[in-house]
Parts: C-alpha cells; structure tokens; sequence
C-alpha cells in the first residue's frame, strides 16, 4: 500500500491535522484544569467538546456536497489553508489573554475539521482502492491516534513547564502559554503545503447544485438521511460508531475529575498521560485489526472489541492504583483500534462512490449527534452533583447494549474470529491462488482432507461463507445440530445421498461456494487416500471445481497422522493452501486426486 504515489503524503496530512486541532484543546482543557474545580471542571470541559462537536451536526449537507462534488484534494488543501488563519487568530488571543475568545475559537477550528472530514475519510478508498481498504483505514486510525498521544504529551508537556506549580487566572495562564500558537501556527502551515501536493483521485462527482434555503428548512438533511438508512448494514454500522465514541467521549470528560476528587492527582500531565497511553492500544489495535483483515474486513472482530470496552469502563471506578489505570487505558484503545478499523472500512466499502462524502459526512452526523446528547447528559449529572462513579456505570450499560447490537448483526463473523484468534497461536497461514476462486458465480472446491480444523483453515481467507458436506451421523450431535443448521451445513449420507448432492445443486446455481473432502475421511498418513465419486453427482450448472490442498497440517495435534518430527511448542506451524484454476469440464476422480496432489510443488 505505502508504493501508492501519495499515500506517505496523505498519512502525513492526516497526522498533523489531528495533531493541530488537539493542541488548541489541550490547551484550552488544561486551563480548565489548573482553574477549576468538581462539577464546574466537568461542565467546563464538557462544553468544550460540545464546541468541537457542534460543526459537525451543522455542517452535515454542505460537508457531505463538498466531498461529493469536488475533488476531496482540493478540499483538504483549502481546508488547511483556512487552518492557518484560524491559528493566527487563536495566537493573537492567547497573547492578548481572552480566554473566552481562545474557547470560542476552538468552534471555529472544529468547523474547519467538519468541512475536512468526509473528504478526509472519504479519499482513502479513493487513494488506495479496496484491495487496501482495511489496511487503509488501519494506518490513518493509527496515524491519527499517534497524533493525538504524540500532541497529549507534547502540549501538555510543555504546558506545565511553562506554568508549574504556581496559581495563575486563566487569563494570565493564556498569556504565559500564547508562544505555544505559533506551534499550531507552524503545523497548519506544512499541513496546507503537504495537501496541496496530493494527487486528484475522483473517478465520478455528484452533479447536484447546493441549495441554500433547501439546507436552511432541513430538506438536505432529510433526504441525506434517508440515503444512509438506504443499506441497513451501513446504518446499523454508523449507531455503533455513534453508540462507541459516546463512550469514549464521557470518559474523557469525567476522568479528569475521578482523578483529582477520588485519586488526588493534580498534575495534568500524569492525568493527560494516563488517558493518552489509550492512543498507545489504538495503535496496536488498528494494526491488529488491519492484519487480521488481510483478506477481508473482518467485521467479527468489533463484536469482540465491544465487550473488551465494557469491561474495561466498569473496572474503571474500581481501580485506585495509577499502574492499573494505565493498563486499562491501554486496554481500552486496544478493543477501540479493533472496534473502528473495521467499522468504518465496512460503511465505505458499502457505499457507493458518487455518495460517498454524503455517507461520510452522514456518519460524522449521527455519531456527533449522540456524543453531543452524551456530554449534555453529563453536563447535567455533574451540574446535579452526581459524582463520576455513577457515569462510569452508566457507560458500562451503553457499552453492553452496544455489544449486543454487534453481535445480533456479526454473530457469524464473530465465531469465525474466536476460532482464527486460537488457531493463530500455533499456526501460521498462507494461501496460494486465492485469486482462482470466482467471486461472482457457484464454486465447488475439493481437496484433501488432513486434519479435524480443515474447515476453518479453508474458510479463513474466504469472506463468502462456505457450506461444507458434512457426515450426517457427525451432523446429528447433539448440541451441535443447532450450530451446524446455523452454518448452512449439508448433511450427507452413504445410503441417502440423493437429496444431499441435489441440495448442493441448487445451492451452487444460487452462487454458493460448497466444500467436499472426497476422501470421506481424515486421512491417517501423509498420503491423500482414495477418492470417492460423490461429487460427481453433483450438478454444477457453470458453477466452477476448484482444487486446493493443505500442507503442513500432518503431525499437528489436530491431524490423526501424527509422524516422527516434534516441533517446538513456541514455534508456529507453517500451514499453506494451494487453490488451483478452476476446472470447468467433467473430472473423474484419480485425475482430480492427481491434480490435487501436484499442487503440493505448486508455486
């Protein structure tokens, strides 16, 4: 992905416009830190991620036209040049001490972030295409996470050694700090100069003209709406975003206070660092996650990362220990990086290029719209005198409804992680000729059959899912009928095979991907045992056969062939499928089992 032309440029973009809007925040929040005090200090830092929310609710339409209308190169040049006179006025009210002045800028620089975001988010598939879209979105997840924690300590740093222990008015604390805007300053300026240098990706652009008053009396709105509620999954993916940065952003704004009232911190830079070792985990989880995409987005892998929030935000309020917090922070960016990374793949894989920006733009809507009704709830509960405690509980029940709703929509996705999770231990996977393999039409793939996991080490790189051939006798388990309906698996037996092989017909002329082992069982040596003709029966109808064969499973405790060679338990199995080209005339058996075994030495 990173020989693309522009792709080193754009993630360079992408760092310092995060880490330029942050340090006004940081600024301004560590101000309100060293001021202020119990519920005021939540109220406070509350409103000020209501100002950097605020543009993205109001912004909706126009953003979403800009990005769909124009090259969103263009847009992200010309929304840093706007950057750079925004920092200007926010250095000069730093200097003059206009405290008020400096938070209400930190709206104006929000709405400039709320024009850039579609075409921010929305260039990625543009730029690299979908072969990379997981990847894609793992590096800028990663990149914009390293900004944030790079620009928390940075600022922060900074902040306290310039103010120190002594006690300072928010206005003279501004004034002490102002020669820190001429660094917002200077990273606004190499954001505009490394924009302007990337490349115009637009394929297609939306011919529409903006209407002001349509915008005015909400029909954009609606109608944009009603595009992303168009695809269920898109819309379901967007609530849980919405649901997730809810969460994330109450505990941002309540943890400064937990720390100060039920733990005694006072230095914002251990409280900021804290929060800031989260970027740390979302680094790796985004990496993580982009990994175990490698072949598709790997949807599972948010219905798992969405109990590890859960439980990570209610051990929270129980934690006394600053080592501990630290490691649930780092757990918590952990789960959010896997929870993200494939979300927000998912809703631009689905979405249409020509709507893109809209659905994008959308998608910064629906979830600012939930963190603003999030942080006027705990707005009110502080301004109330509830401590924050009983917000921590209260995300935890968020965080467990947000967990069912993943799982009710990833459930299979989420069993096929659990199982890639385990197996990836102690195995290494990799698979050759993937690209034989229709994606459009019926496949019947047949191979050799080495150990009870040959159905998952298939299956891992293949987003469709495959309906096995199964023994009815093993079909029948008890406990394991449920799971196996669930599957679509096709039960099969020797004395009544009729019905099965004609099941599998119609499932191959619907484009179902069905899987045999002709050898009927697991082979118990290293030699691929005689084929049987059962599949011959099978009515294919221009659905395609596709052989593959596993190396590397003999000798594994899931292999009945258990040989002479002992691994070393810390060293990985080295597993690789071969798929070879489809074979689209008849076949009998001894030739498909030759051809399966000469793509052993397959390269």
């Amino acid at each position: 992905m990173f020989r693309i032309a522009g792709v080193v440029n754009y993630l360079l973009v992408i760092f310092l416009n995060a880490f330029t809007d942050l340090g006004h925040k940081i600024i301004v929040q560590n101000t309100v830190f060293k001021v202020y005090d119990g519920s005021t200090q939540i109220v406070l830092t509350a409103i000020v991620n209501s100002l950097m929310l605020l543009p993205f609710i109001l912004m909706f339409s126009p953003a979403g036209f800009l990005a769909d209308k124009f090259p969103k190169n263009l847009i992200m040049k010309y929304a840093s040049i706007s950057a750079v006179f925004i920092t200007l006025l926010i250095t000069y009210s730093y200097y003059q001490g206009w405290f008020l002045a400096a938070f209400a800028l930190t709206f104006l620089l929000a709405l400039q972030s709320a024009i850039y975001g579609p075409a921010k988010y929305g260039y990625i598939k543009e730029l690299v295409g979908l072969k990379f879209i997981s990847a894609g979105n793992g590096a800028v997840q990663a990149i914009t996470t390293s900004a944030i924690l790079i620009g928390i300590i940075f600022y922060t740093a900074l902040f306290e050694g310039m103010i120190g222990d002594v006690a300072y008015t928010k206005e003279e604390i501004l004034k002490v700090i102002a020669p820190l805007g001429w660094l917002l300053v200077l990273g606004s300026v190499i954001e505009w100069y490394l924009a302007s240098k990337l490349p115009n990706k637009m394929a297609e652009k939306s011919l529409r003209a903006f209407r002001f008053k349509r915008y005015i009396f909400g029909a954009y709105l609606k109608k944009n709406i009603m595009m992303i509620k168009r695809k269920k999954e898109i819309f379901d993916n967007i609530i849980a975003l919405g649901l997730f940065w809810s969460i994330s952003q109450v505990i941002l704004a309540i943890f400064g206070e937990y720390a100060k009232s039920a733990l005694g911190i006072t230095n914002a830079l251990v409280v900021q660092g804290i929060m800031s070792l989260a970027v740390f985990g979302i680094v790796f989880g985004s990496i993580l996650a982009a990994n175990f995409s490698k072949y598709y987005i790997n949807t599972g892998l948010s219905a798992l990362s969405a109990v590890g929030v859960t439980i990570v935000v209610l051990s929270i309020p129980f934690t006394t220990s600053v080592i501990f917090l630290a490691i649930e922070f780092m757990l918590f960016g952990l789960f959010s990086g896997l929870l993200m990374v494939p979300l927000n793949a998912k809703i631009q894989y689905l979405s249409p290029n020509v709507h893109l920006g809209t659905i994008l733009a959308g998608n910064n809507f629906i979830q600012t719209i939930f963190m603003f009704i999030f942080l006027i709830i705990t707005t009110l509960f502080a301004y109330f005198g509830a401590n924050a405690k009983i917000l921590f509980y209260i995300m935890a029940i968020v965080g467990l409804f947000l967990s069912v709703m993943l799982f009710r929509r990833y459930f299979v996705m989420l069993f096929w992680v659990v199982f890639e999770l385990m197996l990836k231990s102690r195995h290494s996977y990799k698979y050759v000729g993937l690209e034989n393999i229709p994606k459009d039409k019926g496949v019947l793939l047949l191979g050799n059959h080495v150990s009870w996991v040959d159905w998952f080490i298939v299956q891992l790189p293949i987003e469709r899912r495959i309906n096995y051939m199964i023994d009815k006798d093993i079909y029948n388990w008890n406990y394991f009928n449920a799971i196996f309906k669930k599957a679509d698996l096709i039960p099969l037996s020797s004395k009544a095979s009729k019905n099965s092989f004609f099941e599998a017909s119609n499932r191959l002329k619907n484009g179902k991907i069905i899987a045999i082992f002709p050898e009927g069982e697991i082979s118990r040596n290293s030699d691929v045992s005689k084929f049987y003709r059962g599949y011959e029966f099978i009515e294919r109808d221009g659905a395609d056969i596709v052989p593959f064969y596993i190396d590397g499973v003999f000798g594994s405790i899931f292999s009945r062939h258990k040989g002479k060679t002992k691994k070393s338990f810390f060293k990985k199995r080295e597993i690789t499928v071969h798929f070879g080209k489809p074979i689209s005339d008849e076949i009998k058996a001894d030739e498909l089992r030759n051809k399966i075994i000469k793509l052993k030495g397959y390269k």
